[in-house]
């Protein structure tokens, strides 16, 4: 069937293009319009992922010398540096972000679950700064002489897919994204302690849902009632009591559990605090422990997709990329779900990087391929340690 088609016309087919068509038609993505639609748009921004081109000027000169090729690749006619630019500048960053999170649902559906010993869902929330040159992005205003913004990512620590992104200046406070997310019952939601804000915890409680955060040091707890410890397995204290504090006493009213871990690894001892009861105190830590898998994230798509040096000085331009990239990381999963090639997202980036413009069939590109000279890989086993 993909038989004399590109490679990269062969992974556009994964992509629902009637659902894009639908967001585009709703926001009217393609209003005065003639040649060089939204579709072309995010086909370009994606080959420009996908070809980890560092720059627009880079991108247009690859797809200018394979000009005669634009049609068979869906890139449509008419492809200009400055048609393009206008088109990130201008054109609604809603359309690329609504189908980024449609693509995040179905890679969620696709890709297999993570054993991580408990049988509810594990979401994972943290931020990442990028940095930016001020005088350049005038509007990502961070420090006197330094911009940046901040991707606030929810991430499914059962799939490893993002659930949810939210993008603000890097000066917004990490726990007011918490404001952002609608909580799932019965769910557990992993934070660091710069996320400790216990009037927002209350509404995350009210909402059946469940937390996992470390404390910081001026914690307040009165003790009600202790369970028995397990110091061979590192839980020093476990503890149910509620809050000491005058305010905090007042923003989270209920019981709250107290943790004592001693990480022999590190050689550090954690205090966590959830407001569930029934999961054991070595589960609580080992689902704290579970939230590296959310940095190793930032990690890959910072190394491997382009997020870090951008092809549009404007906030809008900079949005669509982000999402152009989200939506580039979500294809590659699906496509390594669909071929069922048990490889590594990072692995079948490298091999559709140098191949975009080849015919061979994707599926004997990607299982017939010697990965074992690959150098880096994602780790695979969450053997590091807490912090």
């Amino acid at each position: 069937m993909n038989r004399g088609k590109y490679v990269f016309a062969q992974l556009t087919e994964f992509l629902p293009r009637r659902v894009f068509d639908s967001i585009v038609q709703r926001h009217d993505g393609n209003r005065y319009v003639k040649h060089f639609t939204c579709w072309n748009q995010l086909l370009c921004m994606m080959f420009g992922q996908l070809s980890n081109r560092d720059s627009l000027r880079g991108l247009m000169l690859v797809l200018d010398a394979h000009s005669n090729k634009s049609y068979h690749l869906g890139l449509g006619k008419q492809i200009t540096r400055s048609n393009l630019a206008k088109a990130n500048a201008k054109r609604a960053s809603l359309i690329f972000e609504e189908f980024a999170l449609h693509m995040i649902a179905v890679a969620r559906s696709k890709c297999k679950n993570v054993d991580l010993g408990i049988d509810s869902q594990v979401y994972l929330f943290d931020s990442t700064t990028i940095d930016l040159c001020l005088s350049v992005f005038w509007w990502a205003s961070f420090r006197r002489n330094k911009g940046g913004i901040k991707m606030h990512t929810l991430y499914d620590a059962n799939s490893h897919i993002p659930v949810f992104m939210h993008i603000t200046a890097a000066a917004v406070h990490d726990v007011n994204a918490l404001d952002q997310l609608s909580y799932e019952q019965g769910a557990f939601y992993v934070f660091d302690r710069g996320y400790l804000d216990y009037s927002r915890l209350y509404l995350l409680h009210n909402a059946g849902a469940y937390f996992i955060i470390r404390a910081k040091s001026n914690l307040k707890f009165q003790r009600m009632y202790s369970r028995k410890a397990d110091r061979d397995n590192g839980i020093l204290c476990d503890q149910t009591g509620k809050l000491a504090g005058y305010y905090t006493c007042r923003d989270y009213p209920q019981k709250i559990r107290r943790v004592k871990f001693y990480d022999s690894e590190s050689k550090r001892t954690f205090i966590f605090l959830t407001n569930n009861m029934e999961v054991t105190a070595l589960e609580v830590a080992l689902l704290y422990k579970h939230r590296w898998a959310i940095e190793l994230f930032f990690k890959w798509i910072k190394q491997h997709l382009k997020i870090k040096s951008f092809w549009g000085t404007t906030e809008n331009a900079v949005r669509i990329q982000i999402f152009a990239a989200i939506t580039t990381y979500c294809l590659v999963a699906i496509v390594g779900s669909d071929l069922k090639t048990g490889r590594q997202p990072y692995e079948i980036l490298q091999v559709l990087g140098i191949s975009l413009l080849d015919k061979t069939p994707i599926n004997e590109l990607i299982t017939k391929s010697d990965y074992r000279n690959v150098k880096e890989r994602i780790v695979k086993q969450l053997s590091l340690s807490l912090f």
